[in-house]
């Protein structure tokens, strides 16, 4: 809310995505959730199992607002034009990550390889001379089975889901992953896992489409190029893109 500020050519890119992916969904991904960190606890070291008092979500909810992030990619800064704002790259960062290993491995020379941060996950080449075969979790099963399989390579994998990091209150589930139009956690989908060409690309859609829905979200991974989703609805069906 003062001035724009100097940031490295990593960070213009990853904002750069940032803004693009935020009006792909609608706004429902939004880089500048940061005003809202502090008030939900997910984290192991951290989490106190408490609701925030909506008072104090809804006045932080219009300091959310990606359109007023303003980027110079000439002189490389960047400018949030309200005091209190704060851009955050937790739904985009780990994708983009992903994306300069890979460049990094590539321009070594090396061809068959797999990347994996978390959730985000690149393959390149084959395995054993067949593509990879990654594992979809099942966000209401144990840690380690998988209920769906999805053969790649050259391509990266990012799953989203309310299962990791959440806390349940009166028998509702309270996930990391929230709405910015609310301030309170995505309603609609257990897991959305994105198949795209590049990791942040996959990164902040598997949120974004967590958020926007699954018919909201399915149909926009269908207007996408080199885009495909599997999205596990909150009544545990499975929608599958065309892809």
């Amino acid at each position: 809310g003062q001035v724009p500020v100097e940031v490295s050519q990593e960070i213009i890119d990853a904002l750069e995505l940032a803004v693009k992916a935020g009006d792909w969904t609608g706004g429902k991904f939004d880089v500048t959730f940061g005003a809202l960190a502090g008030l939900w606890k997910f984290d192991a070291q951290n989490q106190d199992d408490k609701i925030p008092d909506p008072a104090e979500v809804a006045r932080r909810l219009p300091l959310v607002d990606y359109q007023a992030l303003e980027l110079n990619p000439q002189r490389r800064t960047a400018f949030l034009q309200r005091p209190g704002m704060s851009a955050h790259l937790g739904g985009i960062g780990k994708g983009y990550a992903v994306d300069r290993v890979a460049e990094i491995l590539h321009k070594a020379g090396l061809r068959d390889f797999l990347i994996q941060f978390g959730g985000d996950l690149y393959v390149s080449g084959l395995r054993d001379g067949r593509p990879w075969t990654l594992g979809i979790r099942d966000p209401r099963g144990p840690a380690d089975p998988t209920f769906a399989a999805v053969a790649l390579s050259d391509a990266t994998f990012s799953t989203s889901g309310d299962y990791d990091r959440f806390f349940m209150a009166d028998g509702r589930r309270y996930h990391h992953i929230l709405d910015p139009d609310t301030g309170e956690p995505a309603r609609g989908a257990r897991s959305v896992t994105i198949v795209a060409k590049t990791g942040a690309v996959a990164d902040a859609l598997s949120t974004g489409v967590f958020v926007m829905g699954p018919d909201a979200g399915m149909a926009l991974v269908e207007r996408l190029p080199d885009v495909d989703a599997l999205i596990v609805t909150d009544r545990n069906q499975v929608l599958i893109s065309s892809g």
